[in-house]
């Protein structure tokens, strides 16, 4: 069990690392509103996604098989509201943002964020996929990937964090704050563009 745990925490703190949605978002937080106003952020992730890995384990994976097009439904309500938060985050002007008129996301909003995030979906099924045996007790078993995640989730997502608040060090310059926000949205845009071939091949791609 021990050895299973380990490999799970690397499972966890390779694919946390990574860019995705999540880290991308978080760091155009840290840039744009500094490490304090992003906190509710970064505990709306680190939260919010072993939870989502919980529940899937304990039972949403076994709707989204019975109804896939349920599945492919959220999907394209993700994809829509990704394109939507990189409309935000490109169109964000730094006076805008000093002046209080765009807000970071709340932990309420980071933590819902995951069931419309297809990384995080990607994750959190590959684990449970992945990690559980049927010989092992599948609540505990599944507890323990949700942990492995959650003890990831901080160190992960906070680097990307502390990095967003160096760059706001840097970047002083207005000009250079409005070409990293517009970066850091067409990258969002990029981390979609499989979800979106995906949904393409199931509603469109003619039956074999």
């Amino acid at each position: 069990m021990l050895e299973i745990f380990i490999a799970v925490l690397f499972f966890a703190f390779s694919t946390t690392i990574t860019p995705g949605p999540n880290n991308v978002m978080i760091m155009s937080s840290g840039m744009n509103y500094g490490i304090k106003n992003s906190l509710p952020h970064f505990f709306g992730i680190c939260f919010g996604f072993p939870v989502m890995v919980l529940l899937v384990g304990l039972g949403f994976g076994v709707i989204f098989d019975r109804y896939p097009n349920l599945h492919q439904l959220i999907k394209v309500l993700g994809v829509l509201y990704l394109l939507w938060l990189a409309w935000h985050i490109g169109t964000a002007e730094p006076q805008a943002i000093k002046r209080g008129e765009k807000k970071p996301f709340t932990f309420w909003q980071a933590a819902l964020f995951q069931w419309v995030n297809a990384k995080a979906w990607v994750m959190a099924t590959g684990a449970v996929a992945a990690f559980t045996t049927v010989q092992g007790s599948p609540f505990f078993e599944v507890l323990a990937i949700s942990l492995a995640f959650f003890l990831m989730a901080f160190p992960c997502v906070g680097v990307w964090l502390v990095f967003g608040s160096l760059l706001r060090k840097l970047l002083t310059n207005p000009i250079m704050q409005r070409v990293f926000n517009i970066t850091m949205a067409l990258i969002l845009v990029l981390s979609i563009v499989p979800v979106v071939l995906e949904l393409w091949h199931f509603y469109f791609a003619p039956a074999a």
